[in-house]
């Protein structure tokens, strides 16, 4: 696997983090989970991926919170239970406790919007690029609102689901290290015509689901 991030991040609260595998995924031999873990941060695991073979490619990209310096792992767990890691080190700090604006801290009717977006013409049996957008404030508990001098409380996405014409494609178990807006990409093979599904569950237990229809060529 490859783990690409920033030595020094621009802004803590939203560090890209990208995971490259460098191995397809077919039903013999396939990733079956991705642990990405920020050792110094208030919650070090991130997010667990659960991978399927339906994916072609097991790569992720998605955006964190750093608190502090500290290293960032991906640990890949293969079908048959081998185990690999890559680390990388990031300069960053104040990620989960950054204030919370006046934008972030009002009740937004946007609250778990979603919308998946699709790399143009897909193809059969090949795979495609995916990109998952969540409108979600994913409060740490940590952050003071400054309007209020308050701490927020927790709440974040907890649960994703994505499925290809009643498939499991991917599924995370995240945390509020996740920043906020949760933006996800990875991959499908689309084997025929169906429908793109992402269910979404936070901390509060709401639901929220999204689907768009794909027709590979």
């Amino acid at each position: 696997i490859e783990l690409n991030a920033p030595a020094r991040a621009e802004d803590a609260a939203v560090v890209p983090v990208s995971i490259k595998t460098l191995t397809a995924q077919t039903p013999e031999h396939y990733i079956k989970t991705i642990y990405l873990i920020l050792d110094n941060n208030p919650g070090p695991v991130a997010a667990v991926f659960h991978m399927t073979p339906e994916s072609g490619r097991a790569d992720i990209e998605t955006r964190v919170r750093v608190e502090q310096y500290t290293h960032l792992r991906a640990v890949v767990e293969m079908n048959d239970g081998a185990l690999s890691m890559s680390t990388a080190y990031l300069k960053a700090s104040g990620g989960c406790s950054v204030p919370i604006g006046k934008q972030s801290s009002e009740p937004a009717a946007s609250l778990g919007k979603m919308k998946l977006v699709v790399e143009d013409h897909p193809k059969l049996n090949q795979s495609v690029m995916v990109q998952l957008m969540i409108r979600h404030p994913n409060l740490s508990g940590l952050a003071m609102n400054q309007l209020t001098r308050l701490y927020e409380p927790p709440h974040f996405v907890r649960k994703v689901e994505v499925a290809y014409a009643g498939k499991p494609v991917m599924s995370a178990d995240l945390d509020f290290s996740i920043s906020e807006n949760p933006h996800f990409r990875f991959y499908f093979t689309p084997k025929a015509d169906g429908v793109l599904t992402a269910q979404v569950q936070d901390s509060h237990d709401l639901s929220f689901k999204t689907a768009l229809k794909i027709s590979p060529q």
